[in-house]
């Protein structure tokens, strides 16, 4: 309480306190039960007051119930998430058109982060083949995303 300065949140980190403590005492004795405790409240505490001045920092309590209802939501809309789904799909289509050294050496590069060099002394080729595979499926694959742009 003398933290928080909130009998709601003091009750709350108290009863946090207690299930941590709990489950504490489950995997293994604590020899000073009574200077744990004042610990881990005091942590609790001191972190929930941590989090509240970040919240404070970013929340603006002037803003009326309107204004809030009118802060848009951070999800896409069904239309935006239908054509994200339809270039999924081009881009899918377009790897899979492509030879597979080509998209192997794409894949080891965008998904694995590996190296030209890295990828070169994989597929047994060298660092210029893996660049001009890895630049060719790049360029398919913008071809095949701007055909879906143009309708």
């Amino acid at each position: 309480m003398r933290i928080v300065r909130d009998p709601q949140t003091a009750e709350d980190l108290a009863q946090e306190t207690y299930v941590k403590t709990r489950k504490a005492l489950d995997a293994r004795p604590i020899e000073h039960l009574e200077s744990y405790l004042y610990q881990t409240a005091r942590n609790l505490a001191l972190d929930h007051q941590r989090h509240r001045k970040v919240r404070d920092r970013f929340e603006d309590a002037g803003l009326s119930a309107e204004d809030l209802e009118n802060i848009p939501q951070d999800i896409a809309s069904p239309e935006e998430a239908l054509i994200e789904r339809e270039r999924q799909r081009l881009f899918a289509a377009a790897l899979a058109e492509l030879p597979l050294r080509a998209r192997q050496a794409w894949a080891l590069s965008h998904i694995g982060g590996r190296t030209y060099q890295e990828i070169a002394d994989h597929l047994g080729v060298s660092r210029n083949t893996v660049y001009n595979d890895i630049k060719m499926a790049m360029g398919y694959c913008r071809d095949a995303l701007a055909r879906l742009e143009r309708g």
